[in-house]
C-alpha cells in the first residue's frame, strides 16, 4: 500500500517562499503521475502542479512563474517550490501519487 508523507508548510508573509515536499513509501519512479492539490477554505480541491512518469509538467494558470514543481526519484519525494505566496495560496495542500492521497498540509499566507 502506498503512503504519502508531506511536510514543508506553515505560516508565510505575501511574498515569502515555502517549499513542501512529499515522500513516498515506493519508488517515485513507479507512479504514472505525482501531482500537488489545493484546497482553499471553503472551496474544492484543485490540482496546483503535476508532474507525469513522461516529464510532462502542469501547473494551474494562476501559479505559473511562481510554483515549481520537481521530483527526485533516488529519494522517492515530489517537491513543490512556491515563491512569491500571495493570500489566496492559503489552505490545505494535498499530495498525490496516482490515486494515492496524503493526509494534507496546512499553509498560511497572511500578513
Amino acid at each position: 500500500q502506498v503512503h504519502l508523507v508531506e511536510s514543508g508548510g506553515g505560516s508565510v508573509q505575501p511574498g515569502e517562499s515555502l517549499r513542501l515536499s512529499c515522500v513516498a513509501n515506493e519508488s517515485a519512479a513507479d507512479f504514472y503521475v505525482m501531482a500537488w492539490h489545493h484546497q482553499a477554505p471553503g472551496k474544492e480541491r484543485e490540482m496546483v502542479a503535476s508532474f507525469t512518469k513522461y516529464y510532462f509538467t502542469y501547473y494551474r494558470p494562476s501559479v505559473r512563474g511562481r510554483f515549481t514543481i520537481s521530483r527526485d526519484i533516488a529519494k522517492n519525494i515530489v517537491e513543490l517550490q512556491m515563491n512569491d505566496l500571495k493570500p489566496e495560496d492559503s489552505g490545505v495542500y494535498y499530495c498525490v501519487a496516482d490515486f494515492t492521497w496524503g493526509h494534507g498540509i496546512q499553509v498560511t499566507v497572511s500578513s
